[in-house]
């Protein structure tokens, strides 16, 4: 059965979790590893959790919650667990843990990649919200990056689009604005 559980950095399976980050995302699209593990022990609103069935350990999924939606900033699979279905269920299982209304960032479709990708959230319920949308950097200097939010959990967020983008750049990108 899979399950989220609520990691801090002295569990033992945190390296697992940091490791995957690493090999999932390139650096400009996490934060670095101090700042990582302050949030992961010391921010309310954010959760780190692994994915695990029974005892296999799947991926991470990164969570913070706010007022009126549940924003999930990193996603990802072992590559040993690859295209065996878990995606699917990790969404499923996000969906029941957190009800009403998920956001995710994902890459605007350029290529075969983004748009599969694009494609299996709304295959699992999302929406894309095509209103332009940039990631702030993760890194004082870094790059920002053109993207789209996807949701799930409400027919539009058209109206809410600029407090849930404010939100998410205050809250978890440090800045008021792109």
């Amino acid at each position: 059965m899979l399950q989220f559980t609520p990691l801090q950095t002295t569990d033992k399976d945190y390296s697992f979790v940091e490791n995957l980050l690493h090999e999932s995302f390139p650096e400009a699209e996490r934060r670095d590893d101090v700042a990582q593990r302050d949030n992961v022990d010391n921010c309310a609103a954010f959760t780190c959790y692994l994915i695990s069935d029974d005892e296999l350990l799947v991926g991470l999924i990164t969570v913070w919650k706010f007022a009126g939606f549940s924003y999930v900033e990193h996603l990802a699979t072992s590559p040993s667990v690859r295209n065996k279905g878990y995606g699917r269920k990790i969404m499923e299982v996000l969906q029941q843990q957190f009800p009403g209304v998920i956001i995710l960032e994902v890459e605007k479709p350029v290529d075969e990649w983004s748009r599969r990708r694009i494609g299996f959230y709304q295959r699992c319920g999302f929406s894309l919200c095509e209103k332009e949308y940039v990631q702030p950097s993760y890194r004082k200097g870094g790059e920002t990056l053109p993207m789209f939010l996807m949701y799930a959990g409400t027919e539009t967020i058209d109206k809410e689009f600029e407090s849930i983008r404010d939100e998410i750049y205050r809250k978890v990108y440090g800045v008021e604005s792109v």
